[in-house]
């Protein structure tokens, strides 16, 4: 019996899963924070269609190597394509890495985002990699930049105002990371407009009183239009 020495076994393809079965955030601290930022900052970046907000995805920097994976709280991608997504792989984007990383990190997270994830964010070349802790576990201070230098990050300077508040500057965003003296909560802050970065529902609300504003002129217009046309019957 002749043997097919041509013959060659299909390859198998390699599976890139989506997900790892685990919860989104450990708690509402980790949760609220991540939503928060994903939504800001695609709206503020709305208009570029060359820049990518997401979070909590498999970035996959190796191809053909699934285990080649991280999974940032919240990236920011400057010069790719702004759609959807399962997951980011570096080789369908031309090798580019997120240019901005924020891990929303916790006394459970913190071996892992200030060894492994920094490691691997430098080898990638993440230009800015911020972490922030949301209950002050043990980050101190619980907001901190890093900036690539090189090959290895450099701290970002830290400043305070005089409230208390915490700032660091994002050079890749264009914005402030800060966290609020009274709560804590962290929010992105545009010195272009000297204006907070919004939450979803900030800026629902903001928009209807906009609307309710808008119509109220309106009406307000129609009403002396009206009352311009009833003053010019009697004459």
């Amino acid at each position: 019996m002749a043997v097919n020495l041509n013959y060659t076994l299909p390859q198998q393809k390699i599976e890139y899963p989506d997900s790892d079965g685990e919860p989104m955030a450990e708690s509402d601290f980790q949760r609220d924070v991540l939503m928060y930022a994903v939504a800001a900052l695609s709206r503020f970046f709305a208009d570029r269609p060359d820049v990518y907000v997401s979070g909590n995805m498999f970035v996959y920097y190796q191809q053909g190597d699934p285990e080649s994976v991280v999974a940032p709280d919240v990236f920011v991608v400057f010069g790719v394509a702004k759609r959807k997504r399962y997951s980011y792989r570096l080789w369908e984007e031309g090798g580019k890495a997120p240019d901005f990383v924020l891990e929303i990190t916790s006394s459970a997270t913190h071996a892992k985002d200030q060894g492994a994830k920094r490691g691997i964010y430098s080898f990638l070349g993440v230009r800015e990699y911020f972490q922030y802790d949301p209950t002050a576990d043990y980050l101190e201070p619980p907001l901190q930049g890093l900036r690539l230098s090189g090959r290895n990050y450099d701290a970002v300077p830290t400043r305070t105002l005089p409230e208390g508040t915490l700032v660091v500057h994002s050079q890749v965003l264009g914005l402030e990371l800060r966290t609020d003296s009274t709560s804590g909560d962290l929010r992105f802050f545009d010195p272009a407009s000297k204006q907070v970065l919004p939450s979803y529902d900030e800026a629902e609300t903001r928009a209807e009183q906009e609307a309710a504003a808008r119509r109220a002129a309106e009406e307000e217009v129609e009403r002396l239009r009206a009352e311009l046309e009833r003053l010019k019957g009697r004459d």
